[in-house]
């Protein structure tokens, strides 16, 4: 029987050949808790082992907690929670990464934490980022990742797949960000909805890692269930950086005749800056429908956009020059490694001295529940994953989401700008 990626990993994960639709308990590879969801899996963990003899997760080697939504602690119930976390990860022996570490999604590849075929769950909705180096990862509620701590497993039902096919070499300014807006603009919020997304290509197959992740971290936004690229040479030369002796397993692909749900090709060859428009990630514009539209800041950072290479794209658009009168530049590098890759570029200089700000890791303005965030009848733009109605801060607000290029250029105006014209 011919598989897609998704049938795959759960069939490993599984031991026994699975197919979509069908349901499933499947073994877990890896689980992904942060600041804010932690506390409720952790509670909600203690009463399923409540009573028993053994009070310890399944496996501690294949937890990892992270802080990163509210670090450091902007408030007491913040750090109350930063507390709770650290005591229980010393009490179960699970790996902690403190508020030093960055966010979750860039953090958990980074450190070696994610493998082609794994089945990795995250009580986050941007789990899907993993997808990018051939994982199976997905959001799950905190109730869920209580099962998981419990009994290492999780019921799923297989998703059926949606492969895009996306040909066509970018132009100038034109990045793996505004492609996946492209994709989301085109099918929907709900056009994958409970599918893995499936993105493959020539396009696909050039970008780097960065990219790829910023592909598969917004597969959510197109109601996909994970967002899955092809492990190849890029990914195995990634990550045997990052883990000693690891070999690609050439498995990890779709069969040539494997059933897919939906399929669309996409030609990008001649697409223009995506921007995507209050309050919807699938209301997208051509970068020259929504150019002139005054704003008063701009984030750059977040898991979609936040690594060096989204970071010098910054750089060499500003090149010098001063951010426009009246308008905040945040800049949050995702994780430390990516922090110092910056400092030592030089660029957190370049960019204080054009009147920028530089913040430590972490999610800042993203989900509006720590700093950065936007008064009432203010308008941001965002390299971030999401513009709904209050999500960084006043529901009177107003948040589009561009690429790095395009958020540099409109911040050096003042007005969203065509990257290219600058």
């Amino acid at each position: 029987m011919a598989q897609t990626i998704s049938e795959k990993i759960f069939s490993k994960a599984c031991d026994k050949k699975v197919k979509a639709g069908d349901f499933v308990l499947a073994n877990i590879d890896c689980a992904m808790t942060h600041d804010i969801t932690g506390p409720l899996a952790v509670e909600g963990f203690r009463e399923i082992v409540k009573g028993k003899k053994n009070q310890k997760v399944w496996d501690p080697n294949k937890i990892v907690i992270l802080f990163d939504h509210q670090v450091p602690a902007d408030s007491l119930n913040a750090a109350a929670n930063h507390i709770f976390l650290r005591q229980f990860a010393k009490e179960q022996g699970i790996l902690n990464y403190d508020v030093f570490e960055g966010v979750c999604h860039q953090v958990m590849p980074e450190k070696g934490h994610v493998r082609p075929g794994d089945l990795i769950v995250g009580s986050d909705s941007h789990t899907c980022a993993y997808g990018a180096l051939g994982a199976f990862s997905t959001g799950i509620g905190s109730t869920d990742m209580a099962f998981v701590f419990a009994t290492g497993k999780l019921w799923f039902r297989v998703p059926q797949t949606f492969r895009f096919e996306v040909e066509g070499k970018l132009q100038k300014c034109v990045y793996p960000k505004d492609v996946i807006l492209h994709l989301i603009g085109d099918v929907g919020v709900e056009g994958a909805r409970y599918m893995t997304s499936e993105f493959c290509g020539s396009t696909v197959r050039n970008m780097d890692i960065p990219g790829r992740m910023t592909m598969s971290n917004m597969a959510i936004e197109m109601g996909g269930k994970a967002g899955i690229i092809e492990a190849d040479k890029a990914t195995e030369k990634y990550l045997a950086e990052r883990i000693p002796g690891f070999k690609l397993d050439p498995e990890w692909k779709s069969d040539k005749d494997a059933i897919f749900a939906e399929s669309k090709q996409y030609d990008i060859s001649d697409l223009s800056p995506q921007v995507a428009c209050p309050h919807n990630v699938d209301n997208v514009k051509s970068v020259e429908e929504v150019e002139g539209t005054k704003i008063d800041q701009v984030f750059v950072g977040s898991c979609t956009n936040g690594r060096f290479e989204d970071i010098e794209i910054v750089a060499k658009m500003l090149n010098g020059e001063k951010v426009a009168k009246g308008v905040r530049l945040l800049i949050i590098p995702a994780s430390h490694t990516e922090y110092m890759k910056t400092l030592r570029a030089g660029y957190v200089e370049q960019f204080m001295e054009a009147g920028a700000i530089v913040e430590s890791p972490c999610c800042g303005p993203c989900m509006g529940g720590s700093f950065g965030l936007l008064g009432k009848g203010e308008v941001g733009l965002s390299t971030s994953n999401r513009n709904f109605k209050g999500r960084q801060g006043s529901p009177d607000a107003f948040v589009y989401l561009s690429s790095p290029a395009t958020a540099a250029a409109s911040a050096l105006y003042g007005e969203i700008k065509d990257p290219r014209k600058v």
